[in-house]
């Protein structure tokens, strides 16, 4: 036998190189069932954590917009109570600001009152200027009633020490006890607070 017949070819050599190449491959596959797996629950991983930290973004957007919704809510309260306070103060200034003017005026209305009790209507004389007198007090206390001046005139009323002054009770056959006898000076409120309560005698 020759050397040329025992050497084998160049052709044998690289299908033998070839067969032992697939079966490795065969054995060990690149990229196999395993790896796939593997990167599938890392996608899954990822995803959850992905959508962990979506869900936490959107439970603090809920609590930031509730805080934002309860602090314009007592904002807008808040402005509401000043605004109705604004409005009871303006309301009350309205009132009772010509509380101190009022009571200047009180002195004026006593006098004209003690005019025409004081003087005689049956005297000639003086009978034209009580009528005058008469006409300026009914005008002043019309006017100054208007603006929410009114007189207290308890003859004949319980009395009541939110509005009444007693200076002094006596005894009376004609009167229930605790009753006002006799009006001594008219009291007068403003828009409903009392400016100067009545003076009074009272029955007991």
């Amino acid at each position: 036998m020759t050397d040329k017949q025992n050497k084998p070819n160049e052709e044998e050599l690289r299908a033998d190189e070839v067969l032992e190449v697939e079966d490795v491959l065969d054995g060990e596959t690149i990229g196999g069932e395993g790896d796939i797996d593997w990167n599938e629950q890392e996608e899954l991983n990822n995803e959850g954590s992905l959508v962990a930290e979506l869900e936490a973004a959107l439970v603090a957007s809920q609590v930031q917009v509730k805080e934002q919704q309860d602090s314009v809510l007592r904002a807008k309260a808040e402005v509401e109570n000043m605004r109705r306070r604004s409005e009871q103060e303006i309301d009350k200034a309205r009132k009772y600001a010509l509380n101190k003017f009022a009571e200047e005026l009180l002195p004026v209305i006593d006098n004209l009152e003690r005019a025409l009790q004081a003087a005689n209507p049956e005297d000639e004389a003086v009978k034209a200027i009580l009528e005058g007198v008469d006409m300026t007090h009914k005008s002043f206390v019309d006017t100054v009633a208007k603006f929410g001046l009114v007189a207290i005139n308890p003859e004949g009323e319980a009395f009541n020490p939110e509005l009444h002054q007693a200076i002094g009770m006596q005894e009376s056959p004609d009167h229930e006890s605790n009753t006002v006898m006799i009006v001594m000076q008219k009291g007068y409120e403003l828009n409903g607070r009392v400016i100067r309560p009545a003076m009074v005698m009272v029955a007991k």
